[in-house]
């Protein structure tokens, strides 16, 4: 059974959480948008209250095991203090005796941000002896970062061979979240169900598609996977639930009438799922079709769920993202864990 954090005493004990720190950032390093950042600060918070001594690791980007100036944490940790309200310590390295020192002398209710997990190798290649470096700086290991919970890295499942782990709020919210979407009955989210399946790569939401068939009583593809599916003659498990859009299936946007479709499909749904979106949505030009899915969904009043960080990005940059029951700070990680597969970043603190 995976512990969460209520089940510890934290007061005085070090505690080393795993951020998601993978934010949009512009070309000097500036974070464009903080909503995964902000989704740690419950979890941090309970932390300052409860006189934990906080360390916080994460990776931003993928610097492939070097040093890159803009991927480096200080504007995070910047932007932690800003969340927080008083100054928060930054490391220049994530392991090494200095780095323990400093762990060891922080007070209670202080927090200390290490710098970019990724900036080592080790990190990716999940090397044993890094996790061990890694777990000299805590007492308890906290996983906060769904994002990365499908990945085998050393911050996600070495650390807890060698700590008490257990999961932050938000790993709690997102699995209890997604859950309840795969569940019949009435612990279940309510019926009608309908999923919403935008982007491309079929291959990579194949497996998605089938398993949240059996639950959902229909799913909308965009154009690019419905056209995928045509070219590479995919079978889906129950066909008869897929809605298509009308029309050319490579359109930069949805048309009107396909726009028309889906929301009178999302007008009869009492639950929904939505992961990618619809066309070239960042350009406003193509926006629309995304946009209107976003306001049927919302006027629905289903209980909503949305993930996937083009998704996301999207909605905040619509001002409208706090009108969905749940948004996921997991993109790959959702699609896995809908897809009934074990992640082994939730493996690892006894799922």
């Amino acid at each position: 059974m995976m512990k969460t954090l209520k089940n510890f005493t934290v007061n005085g004990k070090r505690v080393l959480v795993r951020c998601d720190f993978d934010v949009p950032i512009d070309e000097k390093g500036k974070i464009l948008d903080d909503f995964r950042i902000k989704k740690c600060l419950p979890t941090i918070k309970y932390l300052i209250e409860n006189k934990a001594k906080i360390i916080l690791m994460g990776h931003l980007g993928r610097p492939e095991g070097k040093v890159v100036e803009e991927l480096k944490l200080d504007k995070v940790a910047e932007k932690i203090a800003d969340l927080v309200g008083f100054p928060v310590g930054k490391e220049d390295s994530c392991i090494g005796p200095d780095v323990e020192a400093e762990t060891n002398a922080l007070e209670p209710g202080k927090i200390l941000v290490l710098e970019n997990l990724r900036f080592h190798k080790e990190e990716t290649d999940n090397n044993p002896e890094f996790a061990k470096k890694l777990s000299f700086l805590g007492d308890i290991f906290v996983n906060e970062s769904f994002a990365v919970s499908h990945r085998d890295q050393a911050s996600i499942t070495g650390v807890p061979k060698n700590l008490l782990s257990c999961a932050g709020f938000l790993l709690e919210k997102e699995i209890e979240a997604l859950n309840r979407v795969m569940k019949n009955g009435p612990e279940g989210a309510p019926k009608p169900m309908l999923a919403i399946v935008g982007g491309k790569k079929v291959e990579t939401k194949a497996a998605f598609i089938n398993n949240i068939s059996k639950v959902a009583d229909f799913i909308i593809i965009s154009g690019l996977i419905a056209k995928e599916v045509e070219e590479k003659k995919i079978k889906f498990k129950f066909p008869e639930k897929i809605v298509s859009p009308t029309g050319q299936l490579d359109a930069l946007d949805i048309n009107d009438e396909s726009i028309k479709l889906f929301q009178e499909k999302i007008k009869q749904a009492k639950t929904v799922l939505w992961n990618g979106p619809f066309g070239k949505f960042e350009d406003k030009k193509y926006a629309k079709g995304t946009l209107a899915i976003a306001r049927a969904i919302i006027d629905s009043g289903a209980f909503s769920v949305v993930g996937g960080g083009e998704t996301v990005e999207f909605l905040n940059k619509q001002g409208i993202i706090d009108k969905f029951s749940h948004v996921s700070t997991g993109g790959g990680a959702m699609l896995a864990y809908l897809s009934g597969e074990k992640l082994p970043g939730l493996e690892a603190l006894g799922k």
